[in-house]
């Protein structure tokens, strides 16, 4: 499994590790897990509605933040839930740059069996490392 959720890492929030090959692969991993935070079954998601993410930061581990960030901003403010991502990461000019979309609909009660309301991704123990087959993020979400 390309993420694993963590049972002794935090008492009231919900902990996983995220890993890929590459950054893009993590990115992803680490979105599904956000998502499966707050749902029971990620593929009970359909792809109706798209939105566009480009976001700028100084190093990967906040970019990885602000865009795990942004997927919650979008159950908040539209009540959407994604299970696909396109993404491409790049660094250029000192800074990392992401631009994708992520795809997904709104949430629906009658169809996703919904666990926990995810409201903010912590800093607490949050780390993105590079690992022996690609790459692992650590991270703890508010519920």
């Amino acid at each position: 499994m390309p993420y694993k959720f963590l049972e002794d890492t935090s008492m009231a929030d919900v902990a996983f590790e995220a890993q890929g090959k590459t950054l893009d692969e993590l990115f992803k991993e680490a979105a599904l897990a956000v998502t499966n935070t707050m749902v029971e079954d990620v593929r009970t998601i359909e792809q109706k509605i798209s939105k566009s993410i480009e976001l700028t930061a100084a190093n990967v581990e906040m970019l990885l933040f602000h865009f795990l960030q942004e997927l919650i901003f979008y159950k908040d403010a539209e009540l959407l839930l994604f299970n696909k991502f396109d993404i491409a990461l790049e660094e250029k000019e000192q800074a990392w740059h992401l631009r994708g979309k992520a795809y997904g609909e709104k949430i629906s009660p009658d169809r996703h069996e919904l666990l926990a309301d995810v409201k903010a991704v912590s800093l607490y123990k949050y780390r993105v490392e590079k690992a022996a087959q690609g790459w692992r993020a650590t991270v703890i979400v508010d519920v």
